[in-house]
């Protein structure tokens, strides 16, 4: 026991040193990491947006960021699979907490969340969002545009979220429309994958609808994406009802037809060749949520992003 310590995320003395809490006990950050508002140093910051005054149907979203973080528990201190590495033995990885919103004035919402995400990603450190609803991806992207031009949506949904929006709407079904029309996102470079409804429009953006998935290899999705963004500078977003809710029920917009956690797992695992510039994980709903299935799919994918950019950091290292 002298080696060990506990509440990680508070007595760490090195931001890419290992956690030996117990898996029931100690502060809840993601995986471990130092809660901080510092970004010196930092590779890597995760952070939450608790906001669900956008959804259409079921909320609850605000508590997300909390339930992944509980959910992201589980994850030990060995190799994290599939990665075979320590994720953080040379990436330095920080949970920032979560964004500062005024519940009773959506209206600055927005503005808050893109004035607090330019603060991360004008750092260079690559920002992993735990949402919320699907809205809080707009002014996110915002933020990485303004930083990286145009991005490539790697979207993972069973929404297109292409819904009429004049704007001023906080609507969480919209914020692709408005990304395309505002030049946010290169549409002709942007993807969709697990779509299993109709919008009214497309807007030129490349779509695997749900049956498409369903008889694709993991590897034919994961080639499909690739070769589709041609190499543009990414983002990524997973809304958490791409999964069947058989899968991931804790959610507020649950449509059934969906891919298994494993195949999408699968998929993201072959994505090393994506040049990512931040990612989220959305919708997740924990009040209809059973045994911790959605906040742990939602956790798991989280920790594949870091994975991802762990691999990419390495290849750009030895190359």
């Amino acid at each position: 026991m002298a080696s060990k310590t506990i509440d990680h995320a508070f007595t760490a003395t090195s931001l890419t040193s290992a956690a030996t809490d117990p898996t029931f006990a100690g502060a809840l950050s993601f995986m471990r990491r130092r809660f901080t508002k510092d970004l010196t140093g930092a590779d890597v910051v995760v952070w939450g947006v608790p906001f669900d005054a956008a959804t259409s149907n079921r909320p609850g979203t605000r508590f997300g960021p909390q339930a992944i973080r509980r959910a992201s528990a589980i994850f030990d201190n060995d190799p994290q699979y599939p990665f075979n590495r320590d994720l953080f033995a040379e990436m330095a990885v920080i949970d920032y907490g979560d964004c500062l919103l005024d519940y009773g004035n959506h209206q600055e919402t927005p503005a808050a969340i893109e004035r607090q995400a330019k603060t991360i990603v004008d750092t260079d450190a690559f920002m992993l969002t735990l949402g919320g609803d699907h809205y809080v991806t707009w002014p996110i992207l915002k933020a990485h545009a303004a930083k990286h031009g145009p991005l490539a949506l790697v979207q993972f949904d069973a929404h297109q979220d292409t819904w009429f929006d004049d704007n001023k709407r906080i609507d969480h079904g919209s914020f692709v429309a408005r990304a395309v029309r505002d030049g946010i996102i290169d549409p002709d470079r942007s993807i969709q994958i697990g779509i299993r409804t109709h919008a009214p429009d497309d807007f030129g953006i490349n779509i695997l609808y749900g049956h498409q998935v369903e008889e694709m290899s993991a590897s034919e999705i994961a080639s499909t994406i690739i070769s589709h963004t041609k190499g543009a500078p990414s983002y990524l977003t997973f809304d958490i009802d791409c999964l069947d809710p058989a899968y991931a029920p804790g959610t507020g917009t649950p449509v059934s037809g969906g891919p298994s956690s494993a195949k999408i797992l699968s998929v993201l695992q072959r994505l090393h060749q994506l040049d990512i510039r931040g990612a989220d994980v959305v919708e997740v709903s924990p009040a209809y949520d059973h045994a911790d299935i959605t906040a742990i799919a939602g956790a798991t994918v989280a920790m594949y992003m870091l994975g991802l950019h762990a691999e990419r950091r390495a290849t750009a290292s030895h190359g």
